[in-house]
């Protein structure tokens, strides 16, 4: 599905507020994402992404704001979207096909019917072949690939990426942003997606959020004017590095 202003808000965060202790985290902040759109938000390190991240997955209350989700209120509520870390998680005692079926055995499917469920996957996410190999046996961007085919499993139309590529080496990276930009399509989920690399949240984002330093504020919304279906060849191009030199400016 492509992303266009008129589809749907899955996702809204109204306001929230967050303080730890004495200090401010997060404030005022508001922000949405449409079906089958993908959002970035970058800022300084410690500005309160990850935080944003786990009081729309539901693991902490904000102090103050809601978080809704396809016109429902989800506010501490956690399950209804999945949340991808750093880290790919895999159990090391487990094969790709269970770790990436875990899931649907989480939701009770039968072990069976859930290995038959992803399966059909596995060439999507480049991994055919790979079935019945252990974590210890793939590359660190086949992991990363096994644990994002995991998070789709747990919620399929709202992922929440938590910089998956940040521990990777330059060129697995680069590789990896290419492969989402063509996998996405099939995929049909919405996405939002923490990077502290600006060229990345440019390649890969219809519209990007950037937050100042604690306690984060939106500073400013960007949607990103460049063609939905991309390539490595637009990083190239002077409108791809004005994006970038303007998000450098404002940071």
């Amino acid at each position: 599905m492509n992303f266009c202003p008129q589809n749907k808000i899955k996702l809204a965060v109204n306001n929230i507020k967050k303080t730890f202790e004495d200090t401010p985290v997060i404030k005022n902040v508001s922000m949405e994402l449409h079906e089958g759109e993908f959002v970035s938000l970058i800022g300084l390190s410690g500005s309160g992404k990850s935080t944003i991240f786990n009081i729309i997955a539901g693991l902490l209350l904000p102090d103050e704001g809601s978080v809704i989700i396809d016109g429902e209120e989800f506010t501490g509520k956690t399950g209804r979207v999945s949340y991808m870390y750093q880290k790919d998680l895999l159990l090391p005692w487990k094969n790709i096909i269970d770790n990436a079926s875990l899931p649907l055995v989480i939701k009770g499917y039968r072990k069976k019917d859930a290995r038959q469920e992803v399966s059909g996957y596995f060439p999507t996410f480049g991994l055919a072949g790979f079935e019945h190999k252990y974590p210890f046996q793939l590359s660190g961007g086949m992991r990363q690939r096994a644990a994002l085919m995991r998070t789709f499993f747990f919620s399929k139309d709202i992922m929440l990426l938590d910089e998956p590529f940040g521990g990777l080496d330059a060129i697995t990276r680069s590789r990896m942003q290419d492969w989402l930009l063509e996998v996405l399509p099939a995929l049909n989920s919405s996405v939002l997606f923490i990077t502290h690399d600006i060229e990345e949240a440019i390649l890969l984002s219809d519209r990007i959020y950037i937050l100042t330093d604690r306690p984060a504020r939106v500073k400013e919304e960007l949607r990103v004017p460049l063609p939905k279906a991309r390539t490595r060849e637009i990083t190239t191009t002077g409108e791809f590095n004005e994006i970038k030199k303007y998000i450098f400016s404002i940071l």
